[in-house]
């Protein structure tokens, strides 16, 4: 495992004397690259590079194996995680954003990961949830919220990212029973998930036109060039 001391260069509107954890930029291989503080030092999760600056240890956050890494590097304007956030994550696969989220979030948030799939699910629990005591794992089909026994109160962020037709309609499912009013939304929308036929660009207008009831939509976000044909749309919940 290589660990690198490096300089950090600026980290985001965010101080430590405010115990709020967020991303970091670092200065690394003469490039400004994104990071978050490493919540279980010397462990990785994607072979992602890790660098130690007076003493915290980093972990360099990759937007090709991240859409929410993707979303910073194409100008996401809110940020609604930080020390204390309550998250439920629909589709945590192997855990790569979730991990990055848990060490923004820190010892007192909180994320509730849900992922059907139970290859990927093992993956997940050796590499995140094994070493991650904020996250708490539900091996669990999306479609089914009544059934994540472990789920307790109202969250602050709901975050999808799972390759279903009808994915926006589980999400908003998801939100009227788990996200506080208020509550942030963010929703990957994998257009060739839902239909291979249509213009991508026509599909995330009609999937955004269905939030439109319950969500103010604040940013729709085009994630290329690190995904093709997939978006980041962020909503606040109106309840």
């Amino acid at each position: 495992m290589k660990i690198e001391k490096d300089q950090i260069q600026i980290k985001r509107e965010k101080s430590l004397e405010d115990d709020n954890q967020s991303y970091f930029w670092i200065k690394s291989e003469g490039e400004k690259k994104l990071a978050t503080e490493n919540l279980v030092p010397g462990n990785q999760v994607y072979k992602e590079k890790l660098i130690i600056n007076r003493g915290i240890e980093y972990r360099l956050w990759d937007a090709f194996r991240s859409k929410l890494a993707a979303s910073i590097m194409n100008d996401l304007k809110n940020f609604p995680f930080e020390n204390k956030t309550k998250v439920l994550y629909l589709g945590a696969s192997t855990g790569t954003t979730v991990s990055h989220i848990s060490d923004i979030v820190g010892p007192s948030g909180v994320i509730f990961a849900v992922e059907h799939a139970s290859r990927v699910a093992r993956d997940f629990l050796d590499r995140v949830a094994g070493y991650r005591k904020n996250v708490i794992p539900i091996l669990q089909d999306a479609r089914r919220p009544k059934e994540y026994f472990s789920v307790f109160g109202k969250v602050d962020v709901v975050y999808v990212d799972i390759a279903q037709p009808d994915q926006t309609e589980i999400a908003i499912n998801n939100c009227k029973m788990f996200l506080k009013k208020g509550g942030y939304f963010f929703l990957v929308i994998k257009t060739r998930s839902i239909d291979v036929t249509k213009a991508p660009k026509r599909i995330i207008e009609e999937e955004i036109k269905k939030l439109e009831e319950k969500f103010e939509v604040l940013q729709n976000i085009d994630l290329h060039p690190y995904d093709k044909d997939h978006a980041m749309v962020i909503a606040k919940y109106n309840g």
